[in-house]
């Protein structure tokens, strides 16, 4: 097989769909710490958040900063949002410095019925959609991806239809996605090759795992994109976090890529990722959700490269090749880790200055005085408050080597004024706390 020009390329979603597994959450130090990481690995791409979200302002344009400074380099940072003018109109205000961008919108019957109560038709949701590009380009975006939601459930001639609109108003890429896991390898790479034949745009597949086949989905209709002529990104979540069941693996998709029969050396991924970061993200992915690598998990569980049947052993002892399609170094694994069992010093919201200097010095970190460690401290004391867990080892190198980014992403200002009936309900408890302030005075003054 001739090896296609075109490429395969990732768009990591979990601070952006991963984050919304429900009961779980990650603090925007967590989040920036795996764009960080993401960067390391070479993806091509971080859906890192909600520009149209208050509490998220202060982090999004701290990891704008980042890219600014010149260290987020490899990862492009993309914003998430309804299309909706407006939505555009105050994600851009709200963050802007922002240059990636998809644009959201509802395309199956069901949706349009269903979410929409019929007050849509197909025609004002392909206008809503080429307003909000309109919209977007007006406000200096770069690069537009316009997501049509539950796509795999989408009438295949409609979806074409609004894929090719937006085409043509200026979107560089459509996201299909199949929101609820429902379609099969087959059914997604006869759907993803006629659209990419027929557009000719390149295509984002974003495949949940409600069956169990996001994996599988997103990798036949990346091959789907290729062979109709077009770029594919797949989008993943690391660990596979996300809602219900969660989003397609980043680890598996792009092991499934780079060495499955089919795949392997037949189709161009971008060059610039490094597998080698794999572990290291995983494991820290897992840490911040508090969520355990599941022991049969591809690539990174704790069994992945575990033999204890004599046959296998045996084999792999002899040629790892035996029993492993791939080689544990090339996830960065193969480092034994060091866990402490006698004494152990953390560093904590309560932490003091010689416990903090040891837990530094043993990441062969000095500071230069005496202000630089105590402002430090502080930074790592909010940090503890704001993750509610023991930092790790590269939270405290990021909060030191970035200590006014690590102070602005544990910033959050309440960016709202009460109105209507809560701001009645606030003014009159305020109006009888006073009173009764000054009711009390009078009361101790005559006693």
């Amino acid at each position: 097989m001739t090896e296609s020009k075109n490429k395969i390329y990732f768009v990591d979603v979990t601070n952006r769909d991963g984050v919304q597994t429900s009961r779980l959450g990650l603090a925007k130090l967590q989040k920036t710490l795996i764009n960080y990481l993401l960067n390391e690995m070479g993806i091509t791409q971080s859906e890192f958040g909600f520009p149209n979200t208050k509490h998220e302002i202060n982090y999004l344009n701290a990891n704008l900063e980042l890219v600014d400074r010149g260290v987020i380099t490899k990862t492009k940072l993309s914003g998430w949002m309804r299309a909706l003018e407006s939505d555009v109109y105050q994600s851009f205000q709200n963050v802007p410095r922002l240059k990636n961008v998809n644009l959201s919108i509802s395309t199956s019957d069901q949706m349009i019925f269903g979410k929409f109560k019929g007050s849509k038709t197909q025609d004002d949701i392909i206008n809503q959609m080429k307003s909000a590009v309109a919209a977007a380009k007006a406000c200096g975006a770069q690069v537009i991806g316009v997501n049509a939601e539950d796509a795999s459930r989408t009438e295949l001639d409609f979806l074409i239809k609004f894929t090719k609109a937006a085409r043509d108003c200026g979107a560089h890429r459509i996201r299909y996605c199949d929101t609820l896991g429902y379609d099969d390898p087959n059914t997604i790479y006869n759907r993803i090759y006629a659209l990419g034949e027929a557009v000719g745009l390149p295509i984002e597949l974003h495949c949940h795992n409600d069956l169990g086949m996001a994996a599988a989905n997103s990798i036949m209709g990346a091959k789907a994109a290729i062979d109709s002529g077009v770029d594919a990104y797949i989008n993943t979540a690391i660990n596979g976090m996300g809602e219900r069941a969660g989003n397609a693996d980043l680890i598996s998709c792009l092991l499934g890529i780079l060495k499955s029969s089919g795949f392997e050396n037949k189709y161009q991924v971008d060059p610039q990722i490094n597998l080698e970061v794999a572990w290291r993200l995983a494991k820290y992915t897992a840490y911040a959700f508090g969520v355990p690598i599941p022991l049969n998990q591809p690539a990174v569980g704790d069994n992945a490269f575990a033999h204890e049947s004599g046959i296998h052993a045996d084999g792999a002892l002899k040629d790892r090749k035996n029993y492993e399609l791939y080689e544990f170094e090339e996830l960065g694994r193969g480092e034994p880790e060091i866990v402490e069992t006698g004494r152990l010093i953390t560093v904590g919201e309560y932490a003091g200055i010689k416990g903090f200097r040891n837990v530094y010095e043993k990441q062969e970190i000095e500071f230069k005085d005496e202000d630089e460690a105590r402002n430090i401290l502080e930074l790592a004391r909010y940090a503890n408050v704001h993750t509610q867990k023991p930092l790790v080892d590269c939270e405290l190198r990021f909060i030191y080597n970035y200590p006014d980014i690590a102070a602005k992403l544990m910033t959050t200002m309440p960016y709202y004024m009460p109105v209507g009936e809560l701001k009645k309900r606030i003014d009159l408890d305020i109006e009888r706390a006073n009173k009764n302030a000054k009711e009390k005075n009078k009361s101790e003054l005559k006693a």
